[in-house]
Order: structure tokens, then C-alpha cells, then sequence
């Protein structure tokens, strides 16, 4: 009877197993095709569109990246986001590391009351509130062009990464106050000991330590800020300060009548391209930072 359960038991992990093998390979496939579509139309010439969709191309046609970089603007866009998701990250490190670092580590009155507010947050899709933002923003412009005699708050990318800084700073003060809570207390302790204070013990000690946690938040929000639109194309309404998925849909709405598919897959490739080499560069980190927390303790 056993070995009929243990046989039973092993047929069951052996479907399962093949039953996981099956999703991922799938899942793999759905990502896989599509990206390899989009980088091999992306070098095709305007007349290979019109017979196989699924043909090889027959050159590298890479006149439509140069393009699409010139023509379409794609560069400036690029240099735009480039300068908002900089801008951003370092704000939103420079105030979610500490606050992450002290909310964790420390019990002080009102720790309960901040923790809870930044849980909060964690609920508020920015998307919904985009609307109040910008009347608040405009608002804001109304009141200071009597004082400077032009608008500030709208069209200026240091204000969007403000925004976006302020739009991801909940998950990553939860996320980082998760990997601070796992390490041992005998580090800061040993720091004190050795005459270091609170702010020389977080980015000489805790900060090293937490490196993968660290480069995931940063991945996670690059992806975020490099990718986001509503915000950005409500914001900023001059052409000369859009961002890249702003400039990348206005390209694509534009080629629907000009017919230039090529154009219109290189300047979606050129939005791609940085995110993939960011991945493929720190995935080692990511994955530590991802599971490590769990394995401290």
C-alpha cells in the first residue's frame, strides 16, 4: 500500500512539475515573441510591412533608428526622461532611505502613526489623483506668475520628478523598512561602541548591508518613472519637454497616416532598449534583494 501511495505521490510531483514547466515555457514565449517582433520590424524598410508580417527582414535598415532619434525628436524625449528619472530617484533615495532607516530600526512617539500613514499610501493609485495634482499645480502657477511674472509648477521636469518621487516614495519606504528590520541589531550596536553616531552607523554600516535592496528599489522605480505617461503628458504640455512614452504614443498616432512603420519600431525600441540592459546588468541584485530580507535574521 505504501508503494503504491509513493508511486502515486512521485506521479503527482512529476505532473505538477511538467504542469510549472508548461506555464513558464508559455509565459516565456508570450514575452519572448513579442520583443523579438518589435526589434526585428524595427530595422525592416516601410515596403516589408506590406507582405509577411512574420518575414525575416532582408537588411539592417538602421536609417530608421537615426530617424526616429532626429526626425521623430525621439532623442530629445530620451534626454527629457533621462533628466526626470535622475532627478527623481535621487529624491526619492535621499528621503526614503532615512525615513525607511529610522521607522524601522528605532521606536520613537508617533512611529506607529508614520508607519501606518506610509502603509496608506500603499493603496493610493497616483493615476486617480492626477487631476487634483494638476488643478493644485495650476493653482499654484496662477498665484506665482503675479509675483515672477511666469508659471513654475506646470512644464517643469524638475516638478514632475517631484511628483514622482512623492508617488513611490510609500512602497519604497515599505520595501526598504522590510530589509532593514531583518538585520541584526549587534551591527549598530558594534558602530556605537566604535563612537559612530546615527547618521554614520545608516550609510557606513545598514547601507552596504542593504545594497540589494537597495538596487531593487532603484530598478522597480527606474521602471516606473522611464515608463509612466498619464502624469507626464498631463504635466507637461509643451512639445519641447515631453517625455518618452509621451513622445513615443504622439509617434505612433502620427505614423497611423505617414505610414512609416519602421520609424515608429525603432522609437519603440529606443523606449525598450535601456530598461532591458538595466535588467540584464543588476538581475543578480535584484533577485538577492528580493529574497535575502526573508533570509536574514
Amino acid at each position: 500500500m505504501s508503494k503504491d501511495n509513493h508511486t502515486l505521490k512521485t506521479g503527482s510531483h512529476s505532473f505538477y512539475k511538467a504542469f510549472v514547466y508548461f506555464l513558464l515555457t508559455t509565459l516565456a514565449i508570450i514575452i519572448i515573441v513579442p520583443l523579438t517582433w518589435a526589434f526585428t520590424a524595427s530595422v525592416k524598410q516601410d515596403v516589408e510591412f506590406y507582405g509577411s508580417p512574420w518575414a525575416l527582414p532582408k537588411g539592417l535598415h538602421l536609417q530608421n533608428f537615426v530617424d526616429a532619434w532626429q526626425k521623430a525628436s525621439m532623442g530629445s524625449y530620451m534626454l527629457n526622461s533621462v533628466i526626470v528619472t535622475v532627478i527623481a530617484l535621487g529624491l526619492l533615495l535621499i528621503i526614503a532611505l532615512p525615513a525607511a532607516y529610522v521607522l524601522s530600526r528605532y521606536t520613537f512617539k508617533g512611529n506607529a502613526f508614520w508607519n501606518t500613514l506610509f502603509m496608506a499610501g500603499l493603496f493610493i493609485n497616483v493615476n486617480y489623483i492626477v487631476v487634483p495634482i494638476f488643478l493644485m499645480l495650476n493653482n499654484g502657477d496662477k498665484a506665482i506668475r503675479s509675483i515672477i511674472g511666469h508659471p513654475f509648477f506646470l512644464n517643469n521636469l524638475f516638478i514632475l520628478a517631484l511628483v514622482y518621487a512623492a508617488m513611490a516614495l510609500p512602497f519604497t519606504v515599505y520595501l526598504l523598512s522590510g530589509y532593514f528590520k531583518s538585520l541584526p541589531k549587534e551591527y549598530e550596536e558594534a558602530a556605537s561602541v566604535d563612537g559612530a553616531g546615527y547618521f554614520r552607523t545608516m550609510v557606513q554600516v545598514i547601507m552596504p548591508m542593504a545594497k540589494p535592496s537597495i538596487v531593487t528599489v532603484i530598478l522597480f522605480n527606474f521602471l516606473s518613472f522611464w515608463n509612466e505617461y498619464i502624469i507626464s503628458m498631463t504635466l507637461l504640455t509643451q512639445p519641447g519637454l515631453r517625455t518618452l512614452p509621451v513622445g513615443l504614443m504622439n509617434l505612433m498616432a502620427a505614423q497611423k497616416s505617414a505610414v512609416q512603420y519602421g520609424q515608429m519600431y525603432a522609437g519603440l525600441v529606443l523606449v525598450m532598449l535601456p530598461t532591458l540592459i538595466l535588467y540584464i546588468l543588476v538581475q543578480k541584485k535584484l533577485t538577492q534583494g528580493m529574497t535575502m530580507g526573508g533570509l536574514k535574521g
